[in-house]
């Protein structure tokens, strides 16, 4: 990447990593972009993907976590029925720092090369004003303003649809789809997160939070008195008595240094990529933890960006993110009957039908 020229992308197809269709790499010179596009599949429809912008350590890290984000999209627009492959874009750099309308015109510009192979919406890092300025070069973006004929803010159905895997997940488990009286940890209450605390206060839920921004601990803490902060994520998961962990930060929260000493019996929150490698579902089913997985439970903000491709109504948008408690369910029916656990049931599900789509 470092030795492209201005505006050149260059297309890698990188059938031994997860099967890829393609991969590009962007760079602008003038404007100091560097940014990975990740093309997982396309079997059911367009890749559609928000768009991370992070400081990665390296391009090899940003390449990576691309694949792997591009990935979890193929299964999560495949569980939530939509018409639509995965994708996934990252841009590597702080933000905070070098994030200019000459950089996002630039990544549009990109992301438009592509001809509609790729759709791309907000992530980590990038909101519905940074859309707004990429739609300008790009026809193909998502979680733009409704000033500019947008959803806006698509963590408000994200919050939604983890709350609705959480109701699954107490139902199955306790026999009644309610929070009201258990204790939850969410780690990491930005876009995401504090709509959740909400919806589970609401609900009757007794609540304990950590972020590593402390506006974003005091703006829940102030509004909510009775809310509990902890320090970081180590002393989230030890909190004795918590009920369900609710990881709403960065992938990779669940590994082999955390499960073991979790003290919640669900884990169920709005992060992508929580399990931090292949065995992890295992050891947390080999606890007695029920897992409801990432990619189902926080559909709802692809639900509302998809919709926006064709004219949005946040009411049916709303109604198809409510089907997340349905969806969740059956997979824990299906890790029951099959012996599996809940994530590798989600997987044969989301893969039968990508199978099926290629097939037609």
């Amino acid at each position: 990447m470092t030795d492209a020229s201005d505006g050149v992308l260059h297309t890698l197809f990188r059938s031994e990593q997860g099967g890829h269709e393609q991969v590009v790499l962007c760079q602008d010179r003038a404007s100091g972009l560097k940014a990975v596009i990740a093309i997982h599949s396309t079997a059911l429809g367009p890749a559609l993907g928000g768009t991370r912008f992070y400081p990665y350590a390296s391009e090899e890290e940003a390449v990576a976590d691309a694949l792997n984000l591009s990935r979890g999209m193929s299964y999560k627009n495949a569980m939530a029925g939509l018409d639509h492959g995965g994708g996934k874009a990252v841009i590597i750099g702080d933000p905070d720092t070098i994030k200019t309308e000459e950089l996002l015109l630039a990544y549009g510009r990109c992301v438009a090369s592509l001809g509609g192979r790729y759709v791309t919406a907000c992530d980590v890092g990038t909101y519905v004003v940074d859309m707004d300025v990429v739609a300008r070069e790009c026809q193909w973006t998502t979680g733009r303003s409704p000033e500019n004929g947008g959803a806006g803010d698509s963590s408000v159905l994200t919050a939604f649809g983890v709350f609705q895997g959480m109701r699954a997940s107490a139902q199955h488990l306790w026999g009644d789809p309610t929070l009201r009286g258990r204790k939850v940890g969410v780690a990491g209450v930005g876009k995401v997160g504090h709509h959740l605390v909400e919806h589970l206060l609401e609900d009757g839920a007794e609540v304990v939070i950590t972020d590593v921004r402390e506006a974003s601990v005091r703006r829940i803490t102030d509004r909510h008195p009775q809310v509990t902060a902890v320090a970081d994520t180590e002393a989230l998961i030890r909190v004795e008595g918590l009920d369900i962990y609710a990881p709403c930060a960065l992938g990779g929260a669940l590994n082999d240094a955390s499960v073991p000493v979790l003290t919640a019996t669900v884990v169920c929150g709005a992060a992508n990529n929580q399990l931090e490698h292949q065995g992890v579902e295992k050891d947390l089913a080999d606890r007695g933890i029920l897992y409801a997985p990432d990619y189902v439970v926080n559909a709802g903000g692809v639900i509302q960006v998809a919709d926006e491709l064709h004219g949005f109504d946040f009411d049916r948008c709303k109604a198809k993110a409510a089907k997340i408690y349905d969806t969740t369910l059956a997979i824990f029916a299906r890790a029951k009957s099959d012996g599996i656990p809940p994530a590798a049931a989600a997987d044969r599900i989301a893969e039968q039908r990508m199978s099926e789509a290629r097939g037609r």
